[in-house]
């Protein structure tokens, strides 16, 4: 019986893929016999060692550095990965970051910090899920196939005080996504969006050792008392990867442990 999940033949890039959630959804790619896994990262040296340990494991994956913030950059990365293994099948846009504001943490609100502060996490979180997809987009609706699936937040969805310009580019990421869903759909291609709330990264390991009890506290707002792990949102996202979501767009997938529901 064929694996609806097999990814054989299937070229896929995870931007972001350095640590944390990104490096897992680049190994179940691999796990699951993606033909070539693209790992991207702003650090060269993060991608190259989650691509070398894939590699050692028997996948095959290339590390592929670029800011993903940067049009050029993004549209550079996208020839060499046409080069390395072809055209895009599956991009995943993984990367994110808080910006220069990075928790609730910070005391002023955002109306008193300037665009140098704040703009670093729009250009990321927004503008670095435009760039890739205007640079996959073409080689999909040529070949008449195609996934696009954006990590977003649960503060996307529900908003966070203290992550308000987070909050906005995140549900803007989700907007955008629903916009090209509708645009792609007669191509073969879909869009959709995974929406995750705390999950195991380096950011999160750090707060665990340093405040357990300031998490602890976090984690009563969550049905399931724990934070995610990072196969929690690979799982998801191998699924929207697959044959098995072929008749799946323009949705939002919360992957939260109950922090938030959703019809």
């Amino acid at each position: 019986m064929n694996d609806i999940l097999d990814l054989r033949g299937k070229v896929m890039l995870v931007t972001g893929a350095g640590q944390g959630v990104g490096e897992q959804i680049a190994r179940h790619f691999a796990a699951h016999n993606a033909a070539a896994v693209i790992v991207n990262d702003y650090f060269a040296e993060r991608a190259e060692a989650v691509a070398s340990a894939i590699r050692d494991s028997g996948g095959n994956a290339f590390a592929v550095q670029a800011d993903v913030s940067d049009a050029a950059s993004v549209q550079r990365m996208v020839a060499q990965v046409r080069e390395l293994a072809g055209p895009v099948d599956v991009l995943v846009n993984n990367a994110g970051n808080f910006g220069a504001t990075p928790s609730a943490d910070v005391r002023k609100p955002f109306w008193e910090h300037g665009q140098e502060t704040w703009g670093g996490t729009i250009a990321v979180n927004l503008h670095g899920v435009i760039h890739c997809a205007s640079a996959c987009i073409p080689d999909m609706i040529e070949r008449k196939r195609g996934r696009i699936i954006t990590i977003i937040s649960d503060a996307g969805r529900v908003g966070e005080a203290g992550l308000e310009v987070y909050s906005g580019a995140k549900a803007g990421a989700a907007g955008f996504m629903r916009a090209i869903a509708r645009t792609l759909g007669r191509y073969q291609v879909t869009a959709n969006t995974v929406a995750i709330s705390a999950t195991v990264t380096p950011a999160i390991e750090k707060r665990l050792q340093e405040q357990p009890e300031m998490v602890k506290k976090m984690m009563e707002r969550y049905v399931i008392r724990r934070p995610g792990q990072p196969t929690d949102v690979a799982n998801m996202v191998l699924f929207l990867a697959s044959e098995a979501s072929a008749w799946i767009t323009g949705q939002t997938y919360p992957v939260n442990g109950g922090f938030s529901f959703s019809m």
